[in-house]
Order: C-alpha cells, then sequence, then structure tokens
C-alpha cells in the first residue's frame, strides 16, 4: 500500500483549517497529521512532526507566515504551499514567500469561496516531489538608472524573448530578470500561471530589483526594446505587428490562462526567426506546442535543466520533444538569453 503523504496545516482560522483538512483527508493519497495556530507552533510542529508538506497561512498573528517560513527552510527543509487571500497585500507577502523557498501557493478558502475542487491536493502531491532548491536572495540594483519607455511609443528590438513558467516560477524569474542588462536589444513577454492580482504583484517585484522596466500588460500595451511584459492573470496574452499586446479571455488551453503556447504562437507568426522561447520550471507541457511554432519560424528555445527546476514537466516536455537548442541551469539561463539577444548566432 501506498504510503500517505503526511501534511501539516497552518492557519489562525478554525474555519479554514478544518476545510482544508477536511478536504484533503478526503483524499486516499493525503494525510493532515497535524495543525498549528501560527508560526511559532508552525516551526515547532514541522521540527517535530517532520510533515511531507505544509500548507502556511501568509497572515498569522505572535509569528507571520514570512518569519515561519525562513526559519523552516533554514532549519528543517520541508516543501511549503501557502494559503493567500486574493488582496494586492497577500498577493505581494505571497511572492515574496515565492521568492524565499515556497513551491507554490492556494487561494485559502472562505465561508463565501469554499475548497470546492481538487487543487489543493494536486498543489500537495506536486509539492512532495518538488527540488527544494537554494539558490541566493537578489537584491535591487541600486546603481543604475532604468530607461523609462513610454507605453504608447514604439521602440524596436532585435529579439523578442518569450518565457514561460509555472509552478517554481516565480522563484527562477527572480534570479533570471534582474541579471538581464539595461540595453539588452529585445522585448521580453513573461507567461507565468498564476491568478490575477497575483501576476501584478510579480511584475511590481520584479521591476524593484531589475534594470528593466516590467510592468504587466494591459490592452494596447507595446512590446517594446528594454522593457518586460507580464501575462495579466486570466488572460492570454497575444503580441501583433508593430508590438501590440492583444488580451483575450478565450478558453482555457491545458488548464490555465495565460498560456505560454498562446503568447509563443503569435510571436512566432509575427516575428518569425526574431523569438527566442524560455521554458522555465513547471507541472504540465505549457510551452512544448508554442515551441514548436518557434522552431518552424526558425526561432531558438531555451529550457531550464532538471536539476534547477522546481518541477520538471514543462522543460522536460519541450526538451523530450527535440524543441530546445539549449538545456541550462537556472544560473545561466539569463546570460543564454543575452548571447541569443546579442547576435544572429545561434547558441547551438
Amino acid at each position: 500500500m501506498q504510503k500517505k503523504l503526511r501534511v501539516l496545516v497552518v492557519d489562525d482560522s478554525g474555519y479554514v483549517i478544518t476545510a482544508v483538512s477536511n478536504k484533503l483527508n478526503a483524499d486516499p493519497e493525503i494525510e493532515v497529521i497535524g495543525s498549528a495556530r501560527n508560526g511559532i507552533e508552525a516551526v515547532e510542529k514541522v521540527k517535530s512532526l517532520k510533515p511531507d508538506v505544509v500548507t502556511l497561512d501568509v497572515i498569522m498573528p505572535e509569528m507571520d507566515g514570512i518569519a515561519a517560513l525562513k526559519i523552516i527552510m533554514e532549519e528543517c527543509p520541508t516543501p511549503v504551499v501557502m494559503l493567500s487571500a486574493l488582496t494586492s497585500e497577500n498577493a505581494e507577502t505571497t511572492m515574496k514567500a515565492l521568492e524565499l523557498g515556497a513551491v507554490d501557493f492556494f487561494l485559502k478558502p472562505s465561508a463565501i469561496n469554499p475548497v470546492a475542487d481538487d487543487t489543493l491536493a494536486a498543489k500537495i502531491k506536486t509539492a512532495a516531489k518538488c527540488n527544494l532548491i537554494k539558490n541566493g536572495r537578489v537584491k535591487a540594483d541600486t546603481g543604475s538608472r532604468k530607461k523609462v519607455i513610454s507605453q504608447d511609443k514604439y521602440s524596436a528590438f532585435e529579439k523578442l524573448v518569450v518565457i514561460g513558467a509555472s509552478t517554481g516560477g516565480p522563484r527562477s524569474l527572480m534570479q533570471i530578470i534582474p541579471a538581464l542588462p539595461a540595453d539588452i536589444p529585445a522585448a521580453v513577454l513573461i507567461v507565468q500561471h498564476l491568478p490575477p492580482v497575483f501576476t501584478r504583484s510579480l511584475a511590481e517585484r520584479l521591476d524593484q530589483v531589475s534594470q528593466i522596466n516590467v510592468v504587466e500588460a494591459e490592452e494596447g500595451s507595446i512590446a517594446s526594446r528594454g522593457r518586460i511584459l507580464v501575462a495579466p492573470g486570466d488572460f492570454h496574452m497575444l503580441i501583433e505587428s508593430g508590438g501590440k499586446i492583444k488580451l483575450d479571455q478565450g478558453p482555457h488551453v491545458l488548464g490555465v490562462r495565460p498560456a505560454a503556447d498562446i503568447t509563443m504562437k503569435s510571436a512566432a507568426a509575427k516575428f518569425g526567426d526574431a523569438v527566442v522561447g524560455v521554458v522555465l520550471t513547471g507541472m504540465g507541457i505549457d510551452g512544448t506546442q508554442g515551441a514548436s511554432y518557434i522552431k518552424a519560424a526558425g526561432g531558438q528555445v531555451l529550457a531550464q535543466d532538471e536539476a534547477t527546476s522546481a518541477v520538471y514537466g514543462m522543460p522536460m516536455s519541450v526538451v523530450k520533444a527535440g524543441y530546445a537548442d539549449k538545456v541550462l541551469p537556472l544560473h545561466k539561463i539569463a546570460d543564454g538569453i543575452v548571447k541569443v539577444c546579442a547576435s544572429r548566432e545561434r547558441v547551438a
């Protein structure tokens, strides 16, 4: 008989603990072994119970989720799924948690929005398999001024970089984007599987620590040299001639919206061999079909390697399909992007 995944549920709300525990215990592969009401209790129980996965509330009394997460990752590394409310404050804190090592997050249930599907259980199972990647924190670049490019003014780019990511993506992006130089001759589009509000927080956080301006895309935004646009949650992002961004709420693709496949396909159709696809860590196969369109148009594709991926699903699919020109560890992806954008020479 397969051993059940042992989960510790941490939240200051008794309702949330009960709702989450009942939902997880209903899955035959999961067992809730305990609960905690604050960060201090959480750290103690992680050390004593040694769970396979922890669900951790963001905002709690005595010790909040961020402080508890830091201790857990330093003293007893364990996969953590954050529980977060759909608010700007919670989204900002959740992005920080993902940067610190949490592998994923789940929108916490309420009386109005109960745990109605199996998404949480699926996230727990994925988290249990995640690589707990240790890497350095990114510090803001305070020594260089960013180039300010007007929203309505097109600045020609030589390359169009389209990055797709899912589970573990925010942390990978926090290593890659700040390492890109301000004068890179490319426009960059990011498709990260996140819900609304969280994509804006991701863009704001990346902008704080990067040399390049990073903003959440809007209908009619212009992809320009030295500018990074993040697809907003619940919208597919397409790029048209002249670099103009079009957003739509067409059907989910592979269960997600935004989908990297949609953005990559439109990029390849409009910009051909100038497109560089980058597929990062994540569950599933989003990005594989998009990579096929990029390759068919003469563009190039980079994929994150298994050792540095939290979940080696999306990049593995691209590699197995034969679409990756280079498979790179996380710390070399920014350099790989710069190299491709610096000349017309291929990286492979």
